[in-house]
């Protein structure tokens, strides 16, 4: 019987099922607090599971509903009035909102589903086109929305823990009374909550994406300082200015996240239009005929692998696979093509001429700077004339010359009908030969680690 290896995504569901079940159980015995406050709170973690946004590195991220939560883990007294509904009630709200959210989200995507197929399958009986292929719901993707949903459950439920307890059992009114001062606990556990999200968070990530977890933890950590840090305060305001104006500040200051999330919508259809302009630019050089067909899609995939064996960022990843995408730009500036696109096979003098040339086309399509000055430095040599290894040389380029010489030498072993393993590890040795001149040492390791997990896993 094949045994299934245990994830950090199925321990954060199962733990946050079970909580829900123990908050359940507790729930249908005791009965609801204060329903009213409850249902409010709960509707408003629903309908912030309806307007998610899409954050870089395509994560999704349900900010009002989060905030909610939150507020109401963090709730004390409500306009004036002391309020009793507890640890197990914080988590049946968070979780009960959240489920609704969903379902009502993922019927909703399924029926524009059904309406994109029905306008295809319209246009198809109208002009005889064939309609175009869709996706159908990715299992990976609704994983990906429950091991969300759990965290947040998670996260909110160990915001209850350290704060009703402080509030119900009369702690914070004996150290800090109603005064000025009280808002200081709430925005600490506040705080305390975020950057438990934010570890719990990277845990996930590098188990999803494959990075290093210093790197997936600064990803978050960087999260945080934006739209995490709207969240958070957007929970903590919730919380206290309910207490003196009532309920009716739930719609009313979670107007500002709102617009916060319009910003980050415009910001992601930005990443979009930057996206398709790159993959346009990327296949300009195979189209023409310079480079071999799949040739930037595998030196990018190579890349991105080698930068997160490297322990880089979700953000820095991207812009080195936009660099290694259109690493061979400045080809088209090439009377005659290289022979088979191998630019790795070229003097270093005219592999640093094609680069800059590419840059400079790069330059002008309005992508970020690191992009350009990744790609016209990528053929430049790791060390300086005196032998001193080149500090300004950015990792970005280190990596994608090494990617991009492992292909045109494997692409060039394929062509002598060298098999696929053989050919990698001929290629390995090849530019193992100009270690630590033109390639960088670390880089190469990292090839070679990487390489050996492929050959293991086939």
């Amino acid at each position: 019987m094949r045994r299934v290896r245990p994830t950090a995504a199925g321990a954060v569901r199962g733990a946050a099922a079970l909580l829900l079940c123990a908050a359940a159980v507790h729930l249908a015995a005791d009965g609801l607090v204060e329903p009213e406050v409850a249902l409010a709170f709960g509707g408003l973690v629903a309908l912030g599971e309806c307007v998610r946004v899409t954050l870089p590195g395509d994560r999704e991220q349900a900010p009002i509903g989060t905030a909610a939560a939150l507020a109401y883990a963090l709730l004390g007294p409500l306009r004036g009035l002391p309020t009793a509904h507890g640890v197990l009630q914080v988590v049946v709200v968070a979780g009960a909102g959240t489920l609704v959210g969903a379902t009502l989200a993922g019927a909703g995507r399924l029926l524009r589903r059904r309406a994109e197929r029905a306008g295809r399958a319209g246009r198809k009986r109208r002009w005889g086109s064939a309609p175009a292929p869709t996706a159908g719901p990715g299992g990976g993707a609704v994983r990906a929305d429950v091991s969300a949903g759990a965290q947040r459950v998670l996260v909110v439920g160990f915001a209850a823990v350290v704060f009703q307890p402080l509030y119900n059992g009369g702690v914070l009114d004996r150290l800090v009374g109603a005064g000025p001062g009280y808002w200081v606990v709430p925005a600490g556990v506040a705080a305390l909550a975020a950057l438990a999200d934010a570890a719990l968070a990277a845990v996930l990530e590098r188990e999803r994406t494959g990075l290093r977890f210093g790197a997936a933890l600064d990803d978050r950590l960087r999260s945080l300082l934006s739209i995490g840090s709207a969240i958070v305060a957007t929970g903590l305001l919730l919380s206290l200015l309910a207490g003196e104006v009532g309920l009716w500040a739930l719609p009313l200051f979670c107007v500002p996240l709102l617009l916060a999330q319009t910003s980050f919508r415009r910001a992601a259809a930005v990443r979009a239009t930057t996206g398709q302009t790159i993959g346009t630019l990327a296949r300009a050089t195979e189209v023409a005929g310079y480079t071999t067909p799949g040739h930037a899609r595998r030196v990018a995939d190579t890349a991105c692998a080698l930068g997160r064996e490297l322990g880089l960022g979700s953000r820095d990843l991207a812009l080195l696979e936009y660099a290694a995408l259109m690493h061979d730009i400045g080809q088209l500036s090439l009377v005659e093509p290289v022979p088979g696109g191998a630019t790795a096979l070229l003097p270093d003098p005219e592999q640093q001429r094609i680069a800059r040339l590419g840059s400079e086309v790069i330059r002008r399509t309005g992508v970020p700077h690191q992009v350009w000055q990744q790609v016209a430095r990528l053929a430049d040599p790791c060390r300086l004339p005196d032998g001193r290894p080149d500090t300004t040389l950015p990792l970005a380029a280190r990596i994608i010359r090494v990617a991009n010489a492992h292909d045109d030498l494997v692409t060039a072993a394929r062509g002598r009908g060298v098999p696929e393993p053989a050919g990698g590890l001929e290629a390995l040795e090849r530019l193992r030969l100009e270690r630590g001149r033109s390639y960088d040492p670390a880089v190469l390791d990292a090839l070679a680690r990487v390489g050996s997990r492929v050959r293991g896993a086939d």
